[in-house]
């Protein structure tokens, strides 16, 4: 057992992680995911970012709602003790419980969350897009920066045989964008939806951007942070 592999189990166990426990219950959940369209993406009328930040031993989750021209609606954020280390298929175990408590606050809600994170394409096809949407109950995009999981061929992602995700390039020079359904929406839309909210010179789409800079805004005012 190499170091990273010692430190990875003690951290298990220093938390008292049930690994195939979640790993259950993430199949079990991923059979509540509809991969359809669930309303007519192209009329949207309000659009949300979702992101969370961290600050040693506390997370601030936000949101941040727009208008299909980029006008925020409304903001809002939740922060909380960090009960869950950081295991990159087990996201949503570590986060999600801040991002509900955000989205619980905000009157106006949105049509589609865009969220920083995978959804479908993830080992059990339970992303923290995908989990959150089935907590709160609103179509979901992952736009991820960094692969988990899948062969990418051409633009498609393959995963099992099925392409699950697609890269999108939004930005010359940086490293491409990373896009999954959620739920409740197709893969086609949750594209068409990222291009759609790109705002140059900007790599990611603008909700999710407007959400980092917020939630970055929060954590040093929250904080007393004089320079992160």
């Amino acid at each position: 057992m190499d170091e990273k592999e010692d430190n990875f189990k003690r951290m298990i166990e220093k938390y008292g992680i049930d690994l195939e426990k979640l790993k259950r219950e993430q199949l079990k959940l991923s059979k509540n995911l509809e991969l359809k369209d669930k309303i007519d993406f192209s009329l949207v009328e309000r659009v949300a970012g979702v992101d969370s930040v961290f600050f040693k031993n506390k997370i601030v989750s936000v949101v941040v709602v727009l208008s299909p021209d980029f006008e925020i609606l409304e903001q809002e954020y939740f922060s909380a003790k960090i009960r869950f280390p950081y295991l990159p298929e087990f996201r949503a175990y570590r986060e999600l419980l801040s991002m509900v408590s955000c989205f619980s606050k905000i009157d106006e809600k949105p049509d589609v969350v865009f969220v920083r994170g995978h959804g479908i394409l993830h080992p059990r096809n339970l992303g923290l897009a995908s989990h959150f949407s089935l907590s709160v109950d609103v179509p979901t995009i992952g736009v991820a920066d960094s692969l988990l999981v899948g062969e990418v061929k051409n633009d498609d992602i393959v995963l099992n045989g099925e392409v699950m995700g697609k890269i999108v390039r939004t930005k010359e020079g940086a490293k491409p964008l990373y896009v999954s359904s959620g739920n409740k929406i197709s893969l086609n839309s949750a594209v068409e939806l990222v291009k759609k909210f790109i705002v140059e010179p900007h790599k990611f789409p603008e909700p999710l951007r407007l959400a980092k800079k917020y939630a970055k805004e929060i954590r040093k005012e929250i904080f007393k942070i004089k320079k992160l």
